[in-house]
C-alpha cells in the first residue's frame, strides 16, 4: 500500500513535468500577442497623428482659399470701378446751358441767342420786308454771339461845359470771328423779326 501511493505520487509529478512545456509554449504565444497589440497600437497612434496633420493642412488651405477670395473680391471691385469710368469718359457729354458751367476741359458750352430785325418802311413786297428783317435779325444775332464770346468793347466821351454835360458819346464795338453757329427758329410778326441762334464753344476752340 506505501508503495502505491508512492508510485501514485511519482506518476502525477511526471505528468505536470510533462505538461511544463506546453505552458511554456502558450505562455510565449500570450507574449506575442501582446507584442502584436502593442505595435498596433503604435500603428494607430501614428495614424492618428497623421490624420491631424492632414487636418491641419486643409484648415490652413481653407484659409488660403478664404484670403485668395477675398482679393479677388477686391479686384472684381476696382475693376468694375474703373470700367465705370472708362464709360463715363467715353460717354458723350452734353453741351452744358450758358451760366451753368464755365468752359472747361472736356466741357462744351452752348450759347444762345436772338437777333431781332425791323423791316424798313419803304418796302415794294412783304416778301422784301421779310427778307430785310430777317437779314437784320441775322447780323443782330451774329454780334449777340461774338459780344459774349469775345466781348464788347466801348469807347465813351462826354463834353462837359460849365460844370453841365453839353454831349455825351457812346461807342460800342466787338471784333470777331463766328462758325458754325445755328438758327434755331426764325419767326416774322408785325414787322419784327426773331431769329433764334446757338453756337456750341469747346476748350479745343480757344486752346489752339
Amino acid at each position: 500500500m506505501k508503495y502505491s501511493l508512492i508510485l501514485a505520487a511519482l506518476l502525477g509529478a511526471s505528468s505536470l513535468v510533462a505538461q511544463t512545456p506546453q505552458t511554456i509554449g502558450n505562455y510565449d504565444k500570450i507574449d506575442s500577442l501582446e507584442t502584436q497589440v502593442s505595435g498596433i497600437d503604435t500603428k494607430v497612434s501614428s495614424v492618428e497623428t497623421q490624420v491631424s496633420g492632414i487636418d491641419t493642412k486643409v484648415s490652413t488651405v481653407e484659409t488660403q482659399v478664404s484670403g485668395i477670395d477675398t482679393k479677388v473680391s477686391t479686384v472684381e471691385e476696382k475693376l468694375a470701378s474703373l470700367e465705370a469710368e472708362i464709360a463715363e469718359m467715353k460717354a458723350p457729354k452734353k453741351p452744358v446751358r450758358e451760366g451753368e458751367q464755365t468752359l472747361s476741359d472736356g466741357a462744351d458750352v452752348l450759347i444762345s441767342v436772338t437777333g431781332q430785325g425791323v423791316a424798313p418802311m419803304n418796302t415794294s413786297s412783304p416778301a422784301q420786308a421779310y427778307a430785310l428783317a430777317k437779314r437784320a435779325a441775322t447780323a443782330d444775332a451774329y454780334r449777340l454771339i461774338a459780344e459774349k464770346v469775345k466781348g464788347v468793347r466801348i469807347d465813351g466821351q462826354d463834353l462837359i461845359k460849365n460844370m453841365m454835360v453839353k454831349r455825351s458819346t457812346i461807342r460800342t464795338s466787338v471784333r470777331a470771328m463766328v462758325r458754325h453757329a445755328n438758327v434755331v427758329e426764325t419767326t416774322f410778326k408785325e414787322g419784327l423779326c426773331e431769329v433764334e441762334m446757338e453756337i456750341v464753344l469747346s476748350h479745343a476752340q480757344f486752346a489752339q
